[in-house]
Parts: structure tokens; sequence; C-alpha cells
């Protein structure tokens, strides 16, 4: 799938998603790209479209889940290495550099993918999005340590301009051993 605009509401609440998603639906013709429960115990609604089209029903969607949005996002260009990141689909030969945001909400990882991989040279290879992480979320990348300083340092300062930054590190040079457990 090619998603280049992408809009993303997070809820508090499991029914008021499903009664928001229902919303947004109707308000625009839009596609929705996922939406499912997040720990914990959160609503997690992902949708595609034309730009209008997007804006619209992101618009309804807010108005209907007020009070219970916990973040939103809209990109309008969204970067093309972001869904196959959520997917888990990147195969990885880079490896000077791994840099890893760590956020309190699933659309600041998405946010903080995006900025960083429009920023420098970096390759996502995972977009983690709260399910077993107790809400939290995280989006990993490589690439030389130039262009991982560069890309972290947009990323976590957007998300941390959010208040919705736990922890962000850089590690240059990384063991051989951890590969395994990074891609």
């Amino acid at each position: 799938m090619d998603v280049t605009v992408l809009g993303v509401l997070e809820l508090s609440s499991i029914a008021a998603g499903i009664e928001t998603m229902d919303t947004m639906v109707k308000a625009a013709p839009i596609r929705i790209v996922e939406a499912k429960t997040v720990c914990p115990g959160k609503f997690l609604i992902t949708v595609t479209g034309d730009v209008a089209s997007v804006d619209a029903a992101l618009s309804a969607g807010k108005r209907k889940g007020e009070g219970y949005i916990v973040d939103e996002l809209f990109i309008p260009n969204l970067h093309k290495g972001v869904v196959p990141a959520i997917k888990k689909e990147v195969e990885c030969a880079i490896w000077d550099a791994i840099g890893v945001i760590e956020c309190f909400s699933v659309v600041a990882s998405i946010e903080a993918g995006d900025i960083a991989a429009k920023t420098a040279g970096v390759l996502l290879t995972e977009i983690k999005l709260a399910t077993g992480i107790a809400g939290k979320s995280y989006v990993k990348m490589v690439g030389d340590i130039h262009d991982v300083e560069a890309a972290m340092k947009r990323g976590s300062d957007h998300v941390r301009a959010k208040g919705l930054l736990c922890k962000d590190v850089i590690v240059a040079q990384p063991h051989s051993d951890i590969r395994p457990f990074f891609l």
C-alpha cells in the first residue's frame, strides 16, 4: 500500500474510539489503514486518502472524540519509510549507528520517525505502536553516525516539545551481537 497522506487519532477510550471511527468514515471518503486497541486500553485509528478528505475526517473525529483524544497526527506528505517500519518490512545493510526514540504516545513515534527520515539519510527499521509496552511506542533507525545524530535531534526535539519523550539514545558502532535484537 502506497500511503502518502496519513491521519491518526489515539483515544483513551475504546468505545469512544469506535464511535469516532464511524464518524470519520461518514465525514469523508477515506480508507481505514488500521483500527485497533492498544495498551493500556486505548484505541488507535489510522486513515489515508486525499489531503482534503483526511483533514475533514480528522476534524470530524476530533469533535466526536473530544475529551478522549490522547494524541493526533496529520501528515500530508508522509515519508515512504514510515509504513514499512510500522509493518516491520525493512531490510538493513547499514550498521554504523543506531538510534531509538521512545515515546509516551503512539502518534509521537510515527511523527518522530517521519521527521527523522525527512531530516537525514537514515533507515527506519521499526516503529512499535504500543502493543505489549504499556501504551508507549518507539522508533528505531540506523545509518551513518552524522545522519543518525541529525535525525534523532529533530525527531526527539519535536516529541520533547509535546511533552511525550520518554528517552532517546544513539549507539555508535554497535556490537554485532545486538543486531538480531535491533532489526
